[in-house]
């Protein structure tokens, strides 16, 4: 019985996260259009630009090698998976137990990775230089999350997201200075992972400060919808993650019915409106950073994490 429980909350929580990418996405630019005065797309924009993309056939350059036609499909698996490990409105699914924060790092990597590759596949100038900014970039972003991985893993006993958010619950980790640190620099990597102010802006579509979309300038149909798609559940499965690990209140125990799960999706939404509401008023309160800037910013994140770690280490020595 408890078997069939975490297989139905895993399906639940799969298809949660796939239906609610895309419209986070479009409540987000409808949020910043209204803050700015404009009247904005439908939230369901995104939903139908996908839909739209995925009847067309891709088309791929004379030079395109099978990278092209793979790293879609493996960015969007691996954006599907790191996603489906990240609990939403219960703890206790069917993968819980391979909900470590250290294999949603590698998979947010390996869907990174795919990007590159398929930025660089063709051989087109910003192509290249998209990849080679995504992967500068992400030696001052993996530093930075991992540390904030190690803060966590050092205060709960381990980096298991089910592991953390029960610490945090029961009180066991309390109010610490390495907490909110380690909160700032995954916030921080968030902002840079997803392609959002101060870090880059695709809706710009200035190609010398692309990072992100400078990689996707090849892509079309179904291929340009999948990587849309995955960098939907990427901004989802990001919020959602410092739901869980900072903000675990409110969701269903391993093992509750139905009415703990209704709770605890109403608990989730609410939460996940809180961020989006406050990221969509930090893009459109905020100036676009310049592209040279991102180090600077990243290194930031990277001191901060550095910093809530060695707390832990100096109180523990202390102690």
């Amino acid at each position: 019985m408890l078997f069939l429980g975490a297989l139905l909350t895993q399906v639940l929580h799969l298809a949660l996260m796939l239906a609610a990418a895309p419209l986070l996405v479009g409540i987000t630019r409808w949020l910043k259009a209204r803050l700015m005065g404009r009247r904005g797309a439908s939230p369901w924009q995104p939903w139908r630009d996908l839909g739209k993309l995925l009847r067309k056939r891709p088309v791929l350059a004379e030079n395109a090698s099978w990278i092209s036609e793979a790293a879609p499909y493996a960015g969007f698996a691996a954006s599907l998976l790191a996603a489906a490990l990240v609990p939403s409105f219960t703890r206790g699914m069917l993968l819980a137990p391979l909900a470590d924060l250290v294999l949603v790092a590698g998979l947010l990597g390996l869907a990174r990775m795919a990007m590159a590759l398929a930025g660089m596949d063709v051989g087109t100038g910003f192509g290249g230089l998209g990849a080679a900014r995504e992967m500068s970039f992400a030696v001052f972003a993996e530093p930075a999350l991992l540390l904030s991985v190690l803060t966590l893993a050092i205060l709960a006993g381990t980096t298991n997201l089910d592991g953390i958010g029960a610490s945090l619950r029961e009180g066991e980790l309390g109010l610490r200075v390495s907490l909110v640190l380690a909160f700032a620099a995954m916030l921080a990597v968030a902002l840079a992972e997803n392609a959002r102010i101060p870090v880059d802006n695709p809706a710009t579509h200035l190609e010398l400060t692309m990072v992100h979309e400078a990689m996707l300038l090849e892509s079309s149909g179904r291929h340009l919808a999948l990587w849309d798609y995955g960098a939907a559940l990427r901004l989802t499965l990001w919020l959602s993650l410092l739901v869980a690990a900072f903000l675990p209140w409110g969701a269903a125990p391993a093992g509750a019915g139905p009415l703990a799960w209704v709770l605890g999706l109403v608990v989730w939404l609410a939460k996940m409106g809180g961020l989006v509401v406050a990221l969509a008023a930090f893009e459109s309160a905020i100036a676009k950073m310049r592209v040279f800037r991102v180090p600077e910013f990243l290194g930031a994140a990277l001191l901060l994490a550095l910093l809530a770690a060695a707390l832990l280490f100096v109180s523990t020595g202390l102690a």
